[in-house]
């Protein structure tokens, strides 16, 4: 595993955000940054705030409190689309597939936060052009992940595993310069587990990206990340590299056990 050089530019900076819903505090006063080209670790136990925190960063939750910052651009109060066309793009922990579209179909509409025919591109023939470009990489996305001979298929008639996988493509469909991925292994097993890390990091170092990851798998994370983040109670009780957030007391104690 190669780390970031220690002087890699912050790509993403998180300054207390908070989420309170009602009397709960899902998300409690986290801040860490993330730095360029590096794959960052989210674990932490199940309703630590993992995903809601992905949320925050995505603009599908308004925080009730600090500011998530990309290349010093403050980020927070976007739409969700807005967040996405500046370059932040994730899978989620409940798959949100378009199930009665195709394996195709589903990527090709993604890449609309990329493609700007209108009116004028119609009748000058530019948006034909634009077509072609969108369902090029389209199946060059699906042939990446493994899928392009199912392209015809609709996404409903896909095994579990499949579908994570057609959220990947799709996500990288819009083009992003980071990528966050909630909980990719889940349903998978122990082979399919390994093919994911390699996998995780050829997409990093073929289109250049920052990787952030929600994982339950401890030894997929371990194995996986330059960093790694530990939420617990929605607070964030560490930060650092692999090994040394597997020797802290806090860690062991709220999510990882004895020896």
């Amino acid at each position: 595993m190669n780390a970031p050089p220690v002087q890699a530019t912050t790509v993403l900076e998180a300054r207390g955000l908070t989420r309170r819903f009602g009397g709960l505090v899902a998300v409690n006063d986290v801040s860490f940054s993330v730095r360029e080209g590096e794959i960052f670790g989210l674990i932490g136990p199940n309703g630590a705030g993992k995903t809601t925190l992905f949320n925050l960063m995505t603009g599908l939750t308004p925080p009730s409190a600090g500011t998530l910052s990309y290349r010093g651009t403050r980020v927070t109060g976007l739409a969700p689309h807005r967040v996405a066309a500046l370059g932040l793009s994730r899978t989620f922990q409940n798959i949100r597939l378009f199930r009665a579209l195709s394996a195709l179909e589903n990527v090709k509409i993604a890449q609309h936060v990329r493609t700007g025919a209108g009116l004028w591109a119609g009748v000058f023939g530019t948006a034909r052009a634009e077509e072609a470009r969108v369902e090029e990489r389209a199946w060059a996305l699906l042939d990446l992940v493994g899928l392009a001979d199912r392209a015809g298929e609709l996404a409903a008639n896909f095994s579990y595993g499949d579908q994570r996988r057609l959220e990947i493509a799709r996500a990288l469909a819009t083009e992003p310069r980071v990528l966050l991925l909630d909980e990719p292994a889940a349903g998978m097993n122990t082979a399919e587990k390994a093919a994911l890390t390699s996998f995780i990091r050829e997409v990093r170092d073929r289109f250049d990206l920052t990787v952030l990851v929600i994982e339950h798998h401890v030894p997929l994370v371990m194995n996986l990340c330059d960093r790694v983040a530990v939420l617990n109670f929605g607070e964030l009780i560490a930060v650092g590299d692999p090994a040394s957030v597997q020797r802290d007391p806090k860690v062991i104690e709220a999510y990882l056990g004895g020896e």
